[in-house]
């Protein structure tokens, strides 16, 4: 029987916001905090330290990595109760302190027990392949360019082999948690001039979807057949999977929450 999730409130005197936050990645040295280097965090939190000196710091869905982006990702900010700004106005004012690289898209008011990170049951990224025979400057940052040919329905077949519960060691970067994870979905949609590679599941490990794309692209170019997929599983060796792709073409897409967090 599947226990239910624990519900999270804000300090006393502090309101629960929620937002859907936009980023470029190339900017920031991911979601998380750095010391020496800017961080997606800080600088939401810099934009709400302008508003309200009294705001905690702002907590998303997801820890991306240096050099990933984010389309549509959830964050919760507990401030003061007292927080004047309405609420269909503060995504402007917010966005007039960031820069052009991270934006607000929406902000409400959380429901009861919400917790952006905790309360999530489902997050999706998507890897995008600029399929062209020359690099495209539109597309640079945005896309990894692969001039050859893919085989799609390669891709799929060993995508499909990869997909539900496993041990996912072989795909992870410096790993020390337990590597048995639920991959929910991995589907490649070949596109004109875009593939998209798109990647579902409730957690993932370090590096474990550019991991994974960097062994369907293998497979997709005739190196790998997609039946060695299994064998890279049960391997839990990170040298037989294929190397992580670069972090520009890939993509924080969006979240699910049980019904209780949606309100």
């Amino acid at each position: 029987m599947t226990q239910p999730r624990p519900r999270y409130a804000p300090p006393e005197g502090f309101a629960r916001l929620r937002l859907t936050v936009a980023w470029d990645g190339a900017a920031y040295a991911g979601w998380q905090s750095q010391p020496s280097a800017p961080s997606v965090q800080d600088t939401l939190q810099g934009a709400f330290l302008r508003l309200t000196p009294d705001v905690f710091r702002p907590v998303a869905a997801g820890r991306t990595d240096a050099g990933v982006h984010a389309e549509a990702m959830p964050v919760h900010v507990d401030v003061p109760a007292r927080f004047g700004l309405p609420l269909p106005r503060l995504a402007r004012a917010l966005n007039a302190h960031l820069p052009p690289t991270l934006a607000v898209l929406d902000v409400g008011t959380a429901p009861p027990g919400f917790h952006a990170r905790f309360s999530c049951s489902e997050r999706r990224y998507v890897y995008r392949l600029l399929r062209t025979p020359q690099r495209h400057p539109l597309w640079a940052g945005r896309a990894l360019h692969v001039p050859g040919e893919l085989d799609a329905a390669a891709m799929n077949a060993a995508a499909a082999q990869l997909t539900g519960t496993h041990d996912f060691a072989a795909f992870a970067t410096q790993e020390d948690r337990q590597t048995v994870r639920e991959l929910r979905g991995l589907s490649v949609v070949p596109g004109q001039p875009v593939w998209e590679i798109h990647v579902a599941g409730e957690s993932f490990l370090r590096h474990m979807v550019r991991g994974l794309v960097g062994t369907l692209l293998l497979v997709g170019a005739g190196k790998l057949e997609p039946g060695a997929v299994t064998d890279i599983l049960a391997s839990r060796q990170r040298a037989q999977a294929g190397a992580n792709v670069p972090a520009h073409g890939l993509y924080f897409s969006g979240a699910s929450y049980g019904k209780e967090e949606r309100g």
